[in-house]
């Protein structure tokens, strides 16, 4: 690259940000022309051209990147005579480059209208309203479990392998499209991350590759949780960016499908977040509603609890502060603490209609 475009390219990049900034001033016209319009075009693009191969290919460009990074640094960085103008350089044209891919293929969906607007409910809610969804999650989660397990102390097992499972989102976000018809997921792009191991001790369960659109989940954990957290990376990909948006999305999808391990994963996701956001607000209310579950429920929540506990390391709390700070940056000011949306979206979508249909 010679040394005037990547001059052209850095001075672009303050240009993009303010550029960006503005637009996320008019989240209906991102809503309308970015999310509803070309992004749709674009993310079906990238499924067709990458859901095909079997492995991750964003995985291994990440791989490439970290390569030549590391390559940059010996040869420019790491040597007596640094030519800093060359560094900088260098730099802010590979930073204006992927911004630029970020935010047109993916990154502007952090700017559309939030998804109470979308849906046309509200975005709060009084603790009885919390009270009795609670209640009817609990419910729900007591009848499948009895229709999955005779044994009330005997937490589910999902019978079904990672793969399995990934092809059955795909009915089941069509069944979601009779009450959100603009979900349509077509082609599939999901898979098992190669980088799986590293993503368990981040503290991980799955993400999305905004530049290939492949949604990637992390293959070590718990089958219980492999639906909703493939509805969730799904959710990204069409377009969903805030985490609890896509939350609330892969509650709504397995919970609708015809599947009752899927209905049992979705209802039981939901009922953490509505119990969790409960506490908080009355513990002992909370407590009496915990004990109203099966304990095989329970023993499913506390399996998970155990499978992260297993992985904990002195990096882990680095990794999500990261990850909260990005999340801070790009319009989620609540960054990873965002139960409170999710359970408003849960509480305000069912206190007029069945958890279930």
């Amino acid at each position: 690259m010679q040394s005037k475009t990547k001059l052209y390219l850095t001075l672009l990049l303050p240009v993009q940000f303010i550029l960006v900034k503005i637009i996320s001033f008019f989240p209906s016209f991102v809503e309308r022309f970015y999310s509803n319009g070309i992004f749709i075009y674009i993310s079906k693009m990238l499924r067709y051209a990458f859901g095909w191969i079997p492995f991750s290919f964003g995985d291994i460009a990440y791989a490439m990147l970290i390569i030549l990074l590391i390559r940059f640094l010996f040869k420019k960085v790491l040597k007596k005579r640094i030519i800093w103008k060359d560094i900088l350089l260098d730099i802010g044209a590979t930073l204006s480059v992927v911004y630029f891919c970020f935010h047109i293929l993916w990154g502007m969906n952090y700017y559309r209208l939030p998804l109470h607007e979308i849906l046309h409910i509200e975005d709060t809610y009084t603790q009885e309203e919390l009270i009795a969804v609670s209640e009817k999650l609990i419910t729900k989660a007591n009848a499948l479990h009895l229709a999955l397990e005779s044994n009330d102390s005997l937490p589910i097992q999902i019978p079904y392998t990672k793969e399995e499972i990934f092809q059955k989102t795909v009915p089941a976000y069509h069944q979601l499209q009779k009450t959100f018809p603009s979900l349509k997921y077509h082609p599939k792009s999901l898979k098992k991350s190669i980088l799986s191991v590293p993503l368990t001790y981040m503290g991980f369960s799955g993400y999305l590759n905004p530049i290939t659109n492949e949604a990637q989940v992390n293959s070590l954990i718990l089958n219980y949780k492999t639906p909703t957290t493939s509805c969730h990376e799904e959710a990204h990909q069409l377009g969903f960016a805030k985490e609890n948006e896509a939350n609330f999305i892969a509650a709504l999808t397995t919970m609708g499908y015809d599947d009752l391990y899927f209905k049992y994963s979705g209802v039981t996701f939901s009922l953490r977040f509505c119990l969790n956001d409960l506490y908080l607000r009355n513990e002992e209310k909370a407590i009496c509603l915990i004990e109203k579950l099966r304990p095989g429920i329970r023993k499913n929540y506390q399996l998970v609890s155990e499978f992260w506990e297993s992985y904990e390391n002195p990096l882990e709390p680095l990794f999500k502060s990261t990850y909260d700070s990005y999340l801070k940056a790009n319009n989620q000011p609540e960054g990873l603490e965002t139960y409170s949306y999710v359970v408003a979206l849960l509480v305000n979508y069912y206190k007029t209609r069945p958890v279930m249909h």
